[in-house]
């Protein structure tokens, strides 16, 4: 029988390893989540399963995985059943063309960018299909939400990512964070830094911006009818997006792998590169536990009237600067 071609092998494991990191990453941004909510409100947090309830997170997995997945009456099955695996699925692959060190990257596209943020589009896909399919009027709610909130908020977003474009006149991830030799674009692009990391909050949901699964509103938005691990393949898109969000904004601004050199570590840009990502995140969830949600109107207000004209004034001047 004929070996299997290098590159085929190298492809495979790329995706065992990145498959594993995002359920890895799962299980530690959850119990994360759980202690930095509960000392930011003055709690412990979970304490019971493990040593300081590090097994907490390990013991509702298994929880997920072993519960059975209830249809309710006069839904649609077969969106029902996809929403999921739409809100999962493209979060994992788009990892493949993330550097996480000059050497540790699955694949290296020259069109790295637009592969993810096209990935990233499927999201608010698949939240429209939960909600639409769930015959739930909460869960239809929180899905036109969603969609009302992404759409606007990529505008931004991609403002914010095209002043750097400009600067590196590259879509390739890699050749993004080797133009940050000399100097972070955090630097020269605070605005777009704070525009992007804003937008984001929105794009994944995540409090002051958790507008369609409110709680206090909707139940639980688009995926109230959903349990087992149909609800678990929602949970562990919305870490992989965090993930994928810390790790687009340490690419395009805070210098991606560059670090100090670490002794004994072959691979210290990998370790530079994740602490960075994590810091990102560790900031979002700090967010979550001290802003209050904002109402719906104001959502859409902040993104049209300030981040979107900031946006584009921010474009503008960069533009004019690299003509000059």
């Amino acid at each position: 029988m004929a070996l299997l071609p290098p590159e085929f092998i190298r492809i495979l494991i790329s995706s065992v390893l990145i498959v594993s990191f995002v359920f890895l990453n799962a299980m530690i941004l959850v119990y994360i989540e759980r202690k930095v909510a509960g000392h930011i409100q003055r709690r412990p947090g979970p304490m019971e399963v493990g040593p300081h309830g590090i097994l907490q997170t390990l013991i509702d997995g298994l929880k997920l995985m072993g519960k059975q997945i209830i249809f309710p009456d006069n839904i649609d099955k077969p969106l029902f059943c996809i929403a999921p695996l739409l809100a999962f699925v493209p979060a994992v692959v788009a990892f493949v063309v993330i550097p996480f060190s000059p050497k540790l990257q699955a694949v290296d596209l020259d069109m790295g960018i637009i592969f993810i943020l096209a990935l990233a589009s499927l999201n608010v896909l698949a939240i429209l299909l939960a909600g639409w399919s769930s015959n739930n009027k909460y869960s239809l709610i929180g899905a036109m939400r969603s969609v009302a909130q992404n759409i606007a908020y990529e505008i931004p977003m991609l403002l914010s990512l095209l002043a750097v474009l400009f600067m590196t006149n590259s879509l390739s991830m890699k050749s993004i964070v080797e133009a940050q030799k000399p100097l972070w674009f955090i630097v020269v692009q605070p605005v777009a830094f704070l525009i992007y990391f804003i937008a984001s909050l929105a794009e994944t949901n995540r409090a002051p911006f958790d507008l369609p699964e409110a709680e206090s509103e909707l139940t639980a938005g688009f995926h109230t009818e959903y349990g087992g691990m149909a609800y678990g393949l929602f949970y562990l898109g919305e870490y992989a997006n965090m993930v994928m969000v810390g790790a687009i904004t340490t690419t395009f601004f805070l210098g991606g792998w560059s670090g100090p050199p670490l002794p004994y570590m072959e691979y210290s840009g990998a370790f530079w590169f994740l602490a960075k990502v994590y810091f990102i995140v560790f900031s979002m969830i700090w967010f979550r536990w001290t802003f209050p949600r904002v109402r719906f109107d104001q959502l859409m207000n902040f993104c049209w009237k300030i981040m979107v004209p900031f946006g584009l004034v921010n474009l503008m001047i960069t533009a004019l600067v690299l003509k000059i």
